[in-house]
């Protein structure tokens, strides 16, 4: 199970963009990357050309670039600061039996994510 999903509500600690949040967009698990909404944008050069949905105009796009898992923190829900983030396993009864699942937690404030 990864630390951060899709969804989530991370902060930049280095690099760049450094302070900033956003919610990921995408998480890129072979390459250990996730694109993080409003961050590490980048320009890039687009050729006009025909798509499926007709014409595409061309131009300097901006767009968000990947950025490794490491240079970014999950912020808590509660006190909204970076927090690291843990794994408590609980027992789950379904349909008769139990399970035990992997439950993610943020360390600072204990809370279940």
């Amino acid at each position: 199970m990864a630390k951060i999903k899709k969804g989530d509500q991370v902060q930049v600690i280095s690099g760049r963009d450094k302070g900033l949040t956003g919610r990921v967009l995408e998480v890129l698990t072979d390459s250990d990357r996730i694109v993080v909404e409003g961050v590490q944008r980048v320009t890039k050069h687009v050729k006009a050309g025909q798509t499926s949905r007709g014409t595409r105009t061309g131009g300097i796009e901006t767009v968000e670039a990947p950025i490794h898992v490491s240079n970014v923190m999950l912020v808590d829900p509660e006190s909204k600061k970076p927090t690291r983030v843990g794994f408590r396993l609980e027992e789950v009864e379904q349909d008769g039996r139990t399970r035990t699942v992997r439950v993610r937690y943020a360390k600072r404030s204990g809370k279940d994510i």
